[in-house]
């Protein structure tokens, strides 16, 4: 139980179930459609066990219902050939597929119907482990269930009737066992409701209480530092880049704390955005922080932000963790005593004794790469700074609002270079070759180029091995919600797997020309020389892993090769390929994939079809089943278990609605219709116990 995070009854009753078998809608085995999801019941006429190869077990059954014969197969499962027996009742369900002439499917979902009860129609399928069936979790539950009957509900009663929910008790029992798919929607809308409005007023409590603990700066928006940035830009600003500046600079002159977010697409320049902010926060008399994911964006941000600010009068700093004892205890000694004006660093920045003098505005890069206790961390060294958040992963404007509490936000679409082209391909494994062919072209036009390695801690034979089996077993590993999102999932830490993988594309691909590296866990140093000789034209292929995915800008790279692409979500994707493009030149991007899925062919497809991030983010974030949007995992708070925030826009919308109708009424939730809530709070967010006095 503690493998699938389940430590109490209330761990148990929410964990809910993925998906149902609808036993009152069954197919059959002639009417089933090839590419659909159904359910089909029959009886078992066939049961073998096969061993091509090393590591691979296949059991396969026959299913026959009277109107035909339906293929079962699964993969390295064996001990299942012990559980079911010929003749014994069954429904299957997945998707239906067409091989060697007979309707199949893989790995479905199994259940035993013979002797199952009439009124056990719509059947629940948890989570489950290899030791932990679903049937066993299933029961469980039903126990857990009879232990809580008569729960009471958190949700007042105005609100129940105001938005037509459920009681909690029927919605926790119909989750779990419904009667219909009708009654299992009904009750996972009125969880999800709950989930979104205990996040609003954690979130809108947690703005509210930095604003009423500290002294919010009004911050000068017309003063020195700020005029003298405007004229010395070598550039001219886009339409949406001085509409943010005005959004943000607004919210900064008012007398309160800011808590202020820029959602602009890769490219569209929002790091010039935020350079207004800071000027106004030097103008202010304050300080500010810009906290960056990885040491390359860190180190970049403090060239272009250095170049800008030197001239104009505006003192910075670079603090990293592989910055020398010395050298960082210099830069805490000014950041202390205001010599600093603007610090920049990674998350080195959260430690003890990085102390400011007066710290106004602390800007969040890449915000969804932090937990909230990690962006709380930084906020709190400032009495009531205001909050930059910049992400390059938008999602619509209302679902902003509602996702992420009472922020005001900013949108960029509008690129500095709208005219540069950037196509991109998705190749099979095979068809690698053409990948290296166009790169060969850009190198030999003068151009430079990256080929991204997610697995380069892997060897290169590994994963040649790893491909073959993903590809002859595929259909048993994709899903949308595993696309990794986050470098933090692959294996970055192994210099000399890395080594052989450019060692390879240096001898045996690009021989004529310079092959550089770069990986996570390289000496500073020697990212430092890298990217400086490769933004200097000294590297013309680069190698790395997706340290170079946000924020990256080296005008000569024109082509980028991404190997294992379906690995990744798409607006992962779409960041990386930010990195090329950035020029006056047409670039190209290939996405080589070792999958025969059609589902995440099709999902990468998305990407030749659209360069626009807003449209990605949007269907990417439409494939998840849980919004973990929050960077709620590094924190330790719970992630939203049932929101997907695309298909839930109205009761996300309702949430945000309700919690600002009981902020503003009740505000510490102490009135007898709220306490409930507020108790709950208490439990889900350990942070809100404390402030509500335990």
């Amino acid at each position: 139980m503690k493998k699938l995070g389940i430590d109490s009854v209330r761990d148990l009753l929410t964990h809910f179930p993925r998906r149902y078998i609808d036993l009152t809608n069954i197919v059959d085995v002639a009417h089933a459609k090839i590419g659909e999801v159904c359910t089909i019941q029959g009886k078992i006429c066939d049961i073998k066990v096969k061993r091509p190869r090393r590591n691979l077990s296949i059991i396969e059954m026959g299913i026959h219902d009277g109107t035909g014969l339906l293929m079962v197969t699964i993969f390295n499962q064996i001990w299942l050939a012990k559980k079911y027996k010929i003749d014994e009742e069954i429904a299957v369900s997945g998707k239906v597929i067409f091989d060697y002439g007979f309707k199949k499917m893989n790995n479905p979902y199994i259940e035993i119907t013979e002797g199952m009860p009439i009124e056990a129609k719509v059947l629940p399928v948890h989570p489950a482990t290899e030791k932990l069936s679903v049937a066993i979790i299933r029961n469980l539950v039903k126990q857990a269930l009879h232990s809580v009957f008569g729960i009471s509900d958190i949700i007042p009663a105005y609100i129940r009737k105001k938005r037509a929910l459920v009681s909690r008790g029927t919605a926790i029992n119909n989750i779990h066992f419904p009667l219909s798919l009708t009654e299992a929607t009904r009750a996972r809308q009125r969880m999800a409701y709950e989930e979104l409005l205990l996040l609003e007023l954690f979130l809108m409590r947690q703005a509210r209480k930095r604003s009423c603990e500290g002294k919010p700066t009004t911050h000068t928006i017309d003063g020195q530092h700020l005029a003298k940035l405007r004229t010395s830009l070598p550039f001219s600003l886009t339409n949406d880049q001085l509409s943010a500046i005005d959004g943000l600079l607004r919210v900064m002159g008012d007398p309160y704390a800011a808590n202020h977010m820029i959602l602009g697409d890769v490219g569209t320049g929002k790091t010039i955005v935020a350079a207004h902010g800071i000027a106004a926060a030097i103008d202010s008399g304050g300080q500010a922080a810009l906290l960056a994911p990885t040491e390359v964006l860190a180190i970049q941000h403090y060239s272009t932000l250095g170049k800008l600010f030197e001239p104009i009068g505006i003192r910075c700093a670079l603090l990293t963790g592989s910055i020398s004892k010395e050298d960082r205890a210099s830069i805490l000694d000014d950041l202390t005593t205001g010599n600093i004006d603007l610090i920049i660093g990674t998350h080195a920045l959260f430690e003890n004794d990085v102390v400011f003098k007066n710290l106004t505005l602390a800007i969040i890069d890449e915000q969804q790469r932090f937990g909230v206790n990690q962006r709380a961390a930084l906020l709190n060294k400032g009495s009531a700074p205001d909050a930059l958040f910049l992400t390059a992963t938008p999602i619509p404007r209302t679902l902003a609002l509602a996702i992420f509490g009472n922020l005001t936000l900013g949108y960029i679409r509008e690129k500095p270079n709208p005219t540069t082209s950037r196509e991109t391909f998705v190749l099979k494994k095979s068809e690698r070759g053409i990948a290296y062919d166009s790169v060969k072209d850009a190198l030999a036009r003068g151009e430079q180029a990256y080929v991204i390695c997610p697995l380069v801690g892997v060897s290169r034979t590994e994963r040649s091995k790893q491909e073959t089996e993903d590809a002859q077993d595929d259909d048993t590993k994709f899903h949308p919600d595993v696309a990794i999102d986050s470098m933090d999932a692959f294996d970055d830490e192994n210099p000399s797997a890395a080594k052989d993988e450019a060692a390879f594309l240096q001898n045996k691909v690009f021989p004529e020309y310079k092959v550089g590296l770069l990986y996570g866990s390289m000496p500073s140093e020697q990212k430092k020389e890298v990217m400086s000789d490769f933004a200097a034209g000294k590297i013309d292929v680069l190698v790395s892993t997706t340290v170079i995915e946000v924020g990256v800008d080296v005008a000569g790279a024109t082509t980028m090769v991404i190997e294992d692409a379906d690995r990744f979500g798409l607006s992962q994707l779409h960041q990386i390929r930010g990195r090329v493009g950035r020029g006056d030149k047409a670039s190209k991007v290939y996405l080589i994939s070792a999958s025969k899925s059609e589902e995440a062919i099709y999902r990468l497809k998305a990407l030749e079809r659209s360069d626009d991030g807003f449209e990605l983010a949007e269907y990417d974030l439409a494939l998840r089943r849980e919004g973990d949007v929050l960077g709620n995992r590094q924190s330790g708070v719970s992630a939203l278990k049932l929101v997907n925030i695309i298909r839930d826009a109205e009761v996300i919308e309702w949430a945000h609605e309700d919690a600002c109708d009981i902020i503003n009424r009740d505000a510490e939730l102490a009135s007898p219709e709220h306490r409930a809530l507020r108790r709950e709070l208490g439990i889900v967010f350990k942070d809100e116990a404390a402030s509500f006095g335990g």
